[in-house]
């Protein structure tokens, strides 16, 4: 690779999908597909959960949180990944790619805590039901929220001033965003320390809320195990059933991409795993607290219903149709 004085890089250049030439069309079809799904799914959630007083809970607080941190996350980056996909990628300024990663690693961070209030939210809610919304009232959830994004904002400034001191040599970022690893290989100096830097601090806010989750759930399911009757057993395991399932997926793909050791001849494999948790696991959240769970789906009905009433009567006194014109079709869906 050729390389540059470093005073002159002011910019640099993806490199993207380019093993996987061929299929680029096929893979922007994907991509944007699984990016709206996410967009729509989540902004379903969030304002289904706005307009259900039945659904303002803590457990629904969090999930409005981790939503919309979840669209944040995926409208930093998969915008650019599909420009690049069908040929409009720019190059992007330095000062560019370290805005784009600042808030990647803030959001993605905040997500990994908020999983960590979720898993605590549920311990209290079941090892500690009578003085639940005592313990999880509206200062503590706001507060754990806060945390959470406080503690991304503070890696995230820590880990730009780290990686944009270094002196860049090369322009072309073998990736699709301007994650930590691949801009740091742009450097002309060692980055050694850098890299220890960043492995211990990966570590610790993956980790760190990993652990504290499966201690929450050890808990939980030795709860659960002492509740006399099956039926009860069973509820209980479907409120965090949804839970679970987002938080294995979301950190074991943290855990491959970050904490594996660095390999020069992984690209591929890496950008795959990127695809994962950067594509992939954010429509994970509201397909997963949708379609498994009762709250949400009759939330959903009672909003269609109340829009085909209130559409029912728009056009009935526009149009002075039968009253009963819309209430058949209302009626199925609160039935179903």
């Amino acid at each position: 690779m050729k390389t540059e004085n470093y005073t002159g890089v002011r910019e640099f250049i993806f490199q993207g999908f380019t093993s996987f030439h061929e299929h680029k069309l096929t893979l922007f079809v994907v991509f944007l597909t699984l990016y709206l799904l996410t967009l729509s799914g989540n902004v379903i959630i969030v304002t289904i959960i706005s307009i259900d007083r039945h659904l303002h809970t803590p457990m629904y607080f969090f999930l409005t949180a981790l939503s919309t941190s979840e669209t944040l996350y995926t409208l930093v980056i998969v915008p650019r990944m599909l420009s690049s996909l069908v040929g409009l990628s720019q190059p992007i300024s330095l000062a560019g790619c370290a805005t784009q990663m600042f808030f990647f690693i803030t959001l993605a961070i905040n997500n990994c805590f908020l999983l960590t209030a979720m898993g605590y939210d549920r311990y209290v809610a079941i090892c500690n039901p009578l003085r639940y919304m005592i313990i999880m009232n509206k200062r503590v959830c706001a507060q754990l929220v806060w945390g959470a994004c406080s503690i991304g904002l503070f890696v995230a400034t820590i880990q730009i001033s780290s990686v944009f001191r270094l002196p860049f040599c090369y322009r072309k970022v073998a990736h699709y965003f301007c994650d930590i690893r691949p801009v740091m290989k742009l450097s002309c100096a060692n980055t050694t320390i850098h890299d220890i830097i960043n492995f211990l601090i990966s570590s610790l806010v993956i980790v760190v809320p990993m652990v504290l989750v499966f201690i929450s759930y050890v808990l939980i399911i030795s709860t659960i195990l002492k509740i006399a009757s099956a039926e009860g057993r069973k509820k209980a395991f479907a409120t965090c059933a949804s839970h679970l399932t987002v938080v294995i997926v979301h950190y074991g793909c943290a855990s491959i991409a970050y904490l594996k050791p660095k390999s020069e001849n992984m690209r591929d494999q890496d950008q795959l795993i990127s695809v994962t948790y950067t594509v992939s696991t954010p429509l994970l959240n509201p397909v997963v607290y949708t379609l498994r769970n009762k709250e949400v789906k009759d939330a959903l009905c009672r909003a269609i219903v109340l829009f085909l009433t209130s559409f029912s009567h728009t056009l009935c006194s526009s149009e002075r149709l039968p009253p009963g014109t819309w209430s058949g079709a209302a009626h199925q869906v609160e039935s179903w």
